[in-house]
């Protein structure tokens, strides 16, 4: 089976954020490929990838960048797929400057956009893109917000049974 979303970063510093999106797709049973694909270091890659993802059989990819961030955007505006970005904190603005750069996308070039180094929620949108046509991990996704619910619901009858002082206590 080939790999359905493509996960790319700028640089191998970004692995440790985005390796959350590579194990939702790995939870979802969904093939990824992931790739180090520099808008500014590798740009010819960079244009290689996106102009070719969907011919390699890619259906999202999901793209984190860190500082000025253009790889999500630059991506976009060379596939036809959808894109998904994710800003990776930097040190000196803790990726408020990642955020603005993937967010802010001119009108007819979308890039999806999730919190800074939330690449877990980045893996979790393309698992519901993909599942627009495909029955069994629509299921899956069905099934995972329903332990999203009952996890809550859990923790909410202990809150009940124990009080907040002691429910604080226990979370310490």
């Amino acid at each position: 089976m080939s790999p359905q979303v493509g996960i790319i970063m700028g640089s191998d510093s970004d692995l440790p954020i985005m390796k959350d999106a590579i194990t939702v797709c790995e939870e979802f049973g969904i093939e990824c490929e992931v790739a180090i694909v520099s808008a500014h270091r590798i740009p010819e890659r960079m244009v290689e990838y996106a102009q070719t993802a969907y011919r390699r059989g890619l259906k999202v990819i999901i793209a984190g960048a860190g500082g000025a961030a253009h790889l999500p955007g630059m991506v976009a505006s060379l596939t036809p797929l959808p894109v998904i970005g994710v800003p990776v904190a930097t040190r000196n603005l803790q990726g408020v400057d990642s955020l603005y750069s993937i967010v802010q996308m001119p009108t007819g070039i979308p890039v999806a956009t999730v919190a800074i180094g939330n690449a877990k929620n980045a893996g979790l949108l393309a698992v519901q893109i993909l599942s627009t046509h495909q029955p069994e991990l629509l299921q899956k996704v069905q099934e995972y917000r329903q332990s999203l619910c009952d996890m809550l619901m859990d923790k909410q009858s202990k809150l009940e049974e124990l009080g907040y002082q002691k429910y604080l206590q226990q979370m310490f």
